[in-house]
């Protein structure tokens, strides 16, 4: 039987600053827009946190699941996972999934019953949607190697641009917000290749076409460094409007610390520092430029 430690490691923690860092930057810049921002703004972005962190918690029990069921996880290098690992079973597993959704789709409602835009449920529903056949379903797109690109729209694009609407629209219409969003969707893409390239020799032998299956070891990881370098770039770009973007530019030795082991050929266990160093890069970046773009 699964103990809470368990639930705990299924959740993923290294993953979840891939949920918190855009409402950080999106956050920032509808502070750096909107005049006289208030409470009211605030108790929005809390909102729109908890909605985030719950669907990331949601993704990673609902791929605990469906790779289980799968047999995907049978073999693995990474730590062992709930289904696979035989911890707790398929159903309670899935339960936990849906249940995680369940509480953000409530957030989420919350959210938009305070500001009144209604429609934004047809983008919770299509995030959900996004969540649960990564993996699920019958053709998952996390098995064709779109993973990256899922993870730069919904957790970098969406959730990041997605705060600063609900905070302030006129806010989604600068240029700023959306050049930080992909900086955010460039870092969390960044944190799910370098689990991929962890995982390429098992993924490879159950027929998991990831994307860094697909480029081959070699060209995943110099994807993985191309991943954490171009955001440092977008900082430069948000900083001709918000000079104070340019408080990015010192994550530049935290880049080239996690890029090296990664170049020299890093792997299985060796990796999961570097996830663990990349997610909190992503935070970290999340939070200097959140700040650069709020002063």
């Amino acid at each position: 039987m699964a103990t809470f430690a368990d639930w705990l490691d299924g959740a993923r923690p290294r993953t979840l600053p891939a949920a918190v860092a855009p409402v950080l930057v999106g956050t920032g810049a509808a502070i750096g827009t909107v005049p006289g921002y208030g409470p009211g703004h605030a108790v929005r972005a809390v909102l729109f946190a908890g909605l985030a962190l719950a669907l990331q918690v949601g993704v990673n029990y609902a791929n605990d699941y469906s790779d289980g069921v799968r047999g995907t996880d049978d073999v693995r290098t990474g730590p062992p996972r709930l289904t696979g690992g035989g911890a707790a079973s398929p159903a309670a597993v899935k339960a936990a999934a849906f249940a995680a959704f369940g509480v953000a789709g409530a957030l989420g409602v919350t959210l938009v019953a305070l500001i009144g835009q209604w429609w934004l449920l047809a983008l919770g529903a299509l995030a959900v949607a996004a969540a649960w056949f990564y993996t699920g379903g019958r053709r998952p797109y996390g098995y064709l190697g779109l993973g990256e690109v899922s993870v730069f729209l919904f957790f970098g694009l969406m959730a990041t641009v997605g705060t600063a609407y609900t905070q302030s629209p006129e806010t989604a219409r600068t240029w700023p917000v959306w050049v930080g969003a992909a900086g955010i969707g460039l870092v969390a893409s960044a944190l799910l290749m370098v689990n991929n390239i962890r995982d390429i020799p098992t993924d490879r032998q159950v027929g998991k076409l990831t994307l860094a299956v697909r480029l081959g070891d070699r060209r995943a990881r110099w994807s993985y460094v191309a991943l954490v370098v171009a955001p440092l770039a977008l900082g430069l770009v948000c900083a001709l409007e918000r000079p104070w973007a340019l408080l990015v530019l010192p994550l530049g030795w935290w880049v080239a610390r996690l890029a090296r082991p990664v170049l020299a050929g890093a792997s299985g266990r060796d990796l999961i520092a570097v996830l663990a160093g990349t997610g909190r890069l992503e935070l970290v970046y999340g939070l200097l430029l959140g700040v650069g773009l709020a002063l």
